[in-house]
Protein backbone atom coordinates (compact mmCIF):
# COMPACT_ATOMS: atom_id res chain seq x y z
CA UNK A 1 0.00 0.00 0.00
CA UNK A 2 2.63 2.05 0.89
CA UNK A 3 4.56 1.44 -1.86
CA UNK A 4 1.84 2.08 -4.30
CA UNK A 5 1.23 5.36 -2.96
CA UNK A 6 4.81 6.60 -2.96
CA UNK A 7 5.31 5.19 -7.08
CA UNK A 8 2.18 7.57 -7.36
CA UNK A 9 3.20 10.19 -5.76
CA UNK A 10 6.87 9.92 -7.64
CA UNK A 11 4.71 9.55 -10.61
CA UNK A 12 3.03 12.89 -10.30
CA UNK A 13 6.21 14.48 -9.28
CA UNK A 14 8.01 13.89 -12.51
CA UNK A 15 5.30 14.48 -15.05
CA UNK A 16 4.64 18.14 -13.14
CA UNK A 17 8.72 18.44 -13.07
CA UNK A 18 8.80 17.66 -17.30
CA UNK A 19 5.45 20.13 -17.79
CA UNK A 20 6.00 22.75 -15.51
CA UNK A 21 9.85 22.21 -14.80
CA UNK A 22 10.77 21.69 -19.33
CA UNK A 23 7.87 21.60 -21.55
CA UNK A 24 6.07 24.52 -19.98
CA UNK A 25 9.36 26.78 -19.96
CA UNK A 26 10.66 25.73 -23.59
CA UNK A 27 7.18 26.67 -25.16
CA UNK A 28 6.95 29.85 -23.51
CA UNK A 29 10.59 30.91 -24.58
CA UNK A 30 9.98 29.37 -28.60
CA UNK A 31 6.80 31.82 -28.58
CA UNK A 32 8.62 34.70 -27.34
CA UNK A 33 11.19 34.19 -29.70
CA UNK A 34 8.85 33.68 -32.53
CA UNK A 35 6.66 36.82 -31.66
CA UNK A 36 9.38 38.98 -30.17
CA UNK A 37 12.52 38.27 -31.00
CA UNK A 38 14.88 41.18 -30.00
CA UNK A 39 13.11 41.20 -26.52
CA UNK A 40 13.01 37.37 -25.91
CA UNK A 41 16.68 37.82 -26.22
CA UNK A 42 17.41 40.94 -24.00
CA UNK A 43 16.58 43.71 -26.08
CA UNK A 44 20.71 43.90 -26.20
CA UNK A 45 21.95 47.01 -27.67
CA UNK A 46 25.22 47.32 -29.91
CA UNK A 47 27.23 49.77 -30.94
CA UNK A 48 28.59 50.67 -34.25
CA UNK A 49 30.84 47.43 -34.88
CA UNK A 50 28.25 45.24 -33.67
CA UNK A 51 29.64 44.50 -29.93
CA UNK A 52 26.99 44.35 -27.31
CA UNK A 53 27.68 47.39 -24.91
CA UNK A 54 24.17 46.55 -22.69
CA UNK A 55 20.79 45.96 -22.63
CA UNK A 56 17.55 48.58 -23.07
CA UNK A 57 16.15 47.42 -19.51
CA UNK A 58 19.61 47.15 -17.50
CA UNK A 59 20.44 50.67 -16.24
CA UNK A 60 24.86 51.14 -16.10
CA UNK A 61 26.93 53.68 -14.89
CA UNK A 62 28.00 56.18 -16.42
CA UNK A 63 30.89 58.53 -14.99
CA UNK A 64 32.03 60.99 -18.20
CA UNK A 65 30.81 64.22 -17.94
CA UNK A 66 29.35 64.00 -21.15
CA UNK A 67 26.86 61.41 -20.69
CA UNK A 68 23.42 61.54 -18.88
CA UNK A 69 23.97 59.69 -15.56
CA UNK A 70 21.51 57.13 -14.30
CA UNK A 71 19.95 56.79 -11.12
CA UNK A 72 21.96 55.41 -8.22
CA UNK A 73 21.96 52.01 -7.76
CA UNK A 74 21.73 49.52 -4.75
CA UNK A 75 22.28 46.51 -6.36
CA UNK A 76 25.46 44.67 -5.68
CA UNK A 77 28.25 45.86 -3.87
CA UNK A 78 29.21 48.81 -6.09
CA UNK A 79 26.00 49.16 -7.92
CA UNK A 80 24.34 48.50 -11.18
CA UNK A 81 25.34 44.48 -10.81
CA UNK A 82 22.31 42.89 -12.78
CA UNK A 83 23.15 39.63 -11.14
CA UNK A 84 22.31 41.50 -7.48
CA UNK A 85 19.10 43.51 -8.03
CA UNK A 86 17.77 44.87 -5.43
CA UNK A 87 17.44 48.40 -3.49
CA UNK A 88 18.87 49.40 -0.76
CA UNK A 89 15.61 48.44 1.97
CA UNK A 90 16.75 51.29 3.85
CA UNK A 91 14.02 53.19 5.57
CA UNK A 92 13.21 56.81 5.54
CA UNK A 93 14.68 57.52 8.64
CA UNK A 94 18.03 55.20 8.12
CA UNK A 95 21.18 57.60 8.86
CA UNK A 96 23.04 55.56 6.35
CA UNK A 97 20.28 56.06 3.49
CA UNK A 98 20.51 60.42 4.69
CA UNK A 99 24.06 60.30 4.55
CA UNK A 100 24.28 58.48 1.03
CA UNK A 101 22.08 61.08 -0.42
CA UNK A 102 23.74 63.97 0.97
CA UNK A 103 26.69 62.73 -0.31
CA UNK A 104 24.96 62.02 -4.07
CA UNK A 105 23.25 65.63 -4.04
CA UNK A 106 26.82 66.88 -3.01
CA UNK A 107 28.18 65.44 -5.71
CA UNK A 108 25.79 66.63 -8.37
CA UNK A 109 26.08 69.94 -7.22
CA UNK A 110 29.31 70.22 -7.47
CA UNK A 111 29.84 68.36 -10.87
CA UNK A 112 26.40 70.45 -12.44
CA UNK A 113 27.11 74.06 -11.27
CA UNK A 114 24.68 75.42 -13.97
CA UNK A 115 22.00 73.18 -13.73
CA UNK A 116 18.86 74.91 -12.29
CA UNK A 117 17.98 73.84 -8.72
CA UNK A 118 16.53 71.59 -7.19
CA UNK A 119 17.82 69.02 -8.09
CA UNK A 120 15.41 65.97 -8.69
CA UNK A 121 14.85 63.58 -6.20
CA UNK A 122 15.62 60.49 -8.62
CA UNK A 123 18.63 61.34 -8.92
CA UNK A 124 19.99 60.73 -5.48
CA UNK A 125 17.58 57.99 -5.00
CA UNK A 126 18.05 54.54 -6.30
CA UNK A 127 14.88 52.95 -7.65
CA UNK A 128 13.55 49.40 -6.02
CA UNK A 129 15.67 47.18 -8.53
CA UNK A 130 18.91 49.08 -8.71
CA UNK A 131 18.79 48.83 -12.38
CA UNK A 132 15.98 51.37 -13.61
CA UNK A 133 17.58 52.23 -17.23
CA UNK A 134 15.45 55.57 -17.09
CA UNK A 135 14.86 58.88 -16.14
CA UNK A 136 12.12 61.35 -16.10
CA UNK A 137 12.78 63.89 -18.73
CA UNK A 138 13.05 66.51 -16.21
CA UNK A 139 16.02 64.46 -14.92
CA UNK A 140 17.49 64.29 -18.01
CA UNK A 141 17.08 67.79 -19.32
CA UNK A 142 18.23 68.69 -15.85
CA UNK A 143 21.86 67.45 -16.72
CA UNK A 144 22.34 69.27 -20.15
CA UNK A 145 24.44 72.17 -18.92
CA UNK A 146 26.90 69.69 -17.99
CA UNK A 147 26.73 67.54 -20.76
CA UNK A 148 27.20 70.75 -23.23
CA UNK A 149 29.73 71.88 -21.88
CA UNK A 150 31.68 68.50 -21.68
CA UNK A 151 31.15 67.95 -25.08
CA UNK A 152 31.84 71.89 -26.31
CA UNK A 153 28.39 72.55 -27.65
CA UNK A 154 25.35 74.58 -27.24
CA UNK A 155 23.21 73.35 -24.59
CA UNK A 156 20.33 73.70 -26.77
CA UNK A 157 21.25 71.50 -28.94
CA UNK A 158 21.88 68.97 -26.35
CA UNK A 159 18.36 69.46 -25.30
CA UNK A 160 16.93 68.98 -28.11
CA UNK A 161 18.44 65.72 -28.59
CA UNK A 162 17.49 64.35 -25.21
CA UNK A 163 13.93 65.85 -25.92
CA UNK A 164 13.89 63.93 -29.44
CA UNK A 165 14.45 60.85 -26.97
CA UNK A 166 11.56 60.70 -24.45
CA UNK A 167 9.21 57.71 -24.99
CA UNK A 168 5.66 58.27 -24.49
CA UNK A 169 3.16 56.85 -22.09
CA UNK A 170 2.41 52.95 -22.89
CA UNK A 171 -1.05 52.30 -24.52
CA UNK A 172 -1.10 56.33 -24.40
CA UNK A 173 -2.18 55.90 -20.93
CA UNK A 174 0.29 53.41 -18.44
CA UNK A 175 3.45 54.38 -17.20
CA UNK A 176 4.86 58.15 -17.46
CA UNK A 177 7.03 59.76 -19.99
CA UNK A 178 10.51 58.61 -19.50
CA UNK A 179 14.37 58.57 -21.17
CA UNK A 180 16.01 55.60 -21.48
CA UNK A 181 19.94 56.51 -20.51
CA UNK A 182 21.50 53.97 -22.25
CA UNK A 183 20.07 54.96 -26.03
CA UNK A 184 20.12 59.19 -24.97
CA UNK A 185 23.52 58.56 -24.60
CA UNK A 186 24.19 56.89 -27.79
CA UNK A 187 21.92 59.10 -29.23
CA UNK A 188 24.22 61.79 -28.45
CA UNK A 189 27.55 60.38 -29.17
CA UNK A 190 25.33 59.74 -32.92
CA UNK A 191 25.21 63.56 -32.86
CA UNK A 192 28.46 64.90 -31.12
CA UNK A 193 30.73 62.07 -30.83
CA UNK A 194 31.98 60.91 -28.22
CA UNK A 195 33.32 63.21 -25.11
CA UNK A 196 36.53 63.79 -23.94
CA UNK A 197 37.88 61.01 -21.65
CA UNK A 198 37.95 62.88 -18.42
CA UNK A 199 36.31 60.59 -15.31
CA UNK A 200 34.86 62.10 -12.61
Amino acid sequence: MIRASVLVALRATLVTLVLTGIAYPLFTTGVALALFPRRARGSLITDDSGAVIGSEWIAQPFGKAGYLQPRPSAAGEKGYDAAGSSGSNLGPTSKALHDRAAKELDRLLQENPDAKRPVPAELVSASASGLDPHLSPEAALWQAPRIARARNVDEARVRTVIQSMIEGRDLLVLGEPRVNVLLANRALDRHFGQPPMAKR
